[in-house]
């Protein structure tokens, strides 16, 4: 019988970081289950325009519902894919896993000031809390968890 890839990675110090990795992904696909059923675009959009007219070289999107659910479903798929590299021994992930764990405490961060202030920019209020607020917390331990685990290995992905 043939090993499996993720059968591959249990005896190195790697196979915490991938558990982290998909930890991480799932608490994403929360995050954006979260926004999703409060109607997150309802606030995000509105404070889009108002920063791209404030800031004109700023370029963000704004977004129907249903094309910013097939990005974001996409965006977790490719990110779950990355661990499948990670179990194949490629280091070039671990840049990226730091990266996008620092964007998610960042993101956990705003929903949470948001829920504070009551707004994101001074014209656009929404009730409290803030959508996406639920699942903040979880997103920020998880992506700590990765940061966690990326120092943990970082010496184990310096040896050949």
């Amino acid at each position: 019988m043939k090993p499996t890839v993720f059968a591959s990675i249990l005896p190195r110090p790697d196979f915490k970081l991938l558990v982290s990795w998909l930890v991480l992904c799932g608490s994403i696909a929360l995050h954006v289950t979260d926004e999703a059923t409060h109607n997150f675009l309802a606030v995000y959009n509105p404070s889009i325009v108002i920063l791209r007219e404030r800031v004109p070289w700023l370029w963000l999107p704004v977004f129907t519902f249903r094309v910013w659910i097939a990005s974001l479903s996409i965006f977790i798929a490719l990110l779950v894919l990355l661990g499948y590299f990670l179990a194949r021994g490629a280091r070039w992930v671990r840049p990226i896993f730091f990266a996008i764990s620092l964007v998610m405490i960042a993101n956990g961060v705003q929903h949470t000031v948001g829920t504070v202030l009551g707004r994101t920019v001074a014209s656009v209020h929404f009730p409290r809390p803030m959508p996406g607020f639920y699942s903040s917390p979880v997103l920020i331990v998880a992506s700590v968890y990765v940061l966690v685990q990326l120092c943990k290995t970082r010496q184990s992905s310096l040896q050949p």
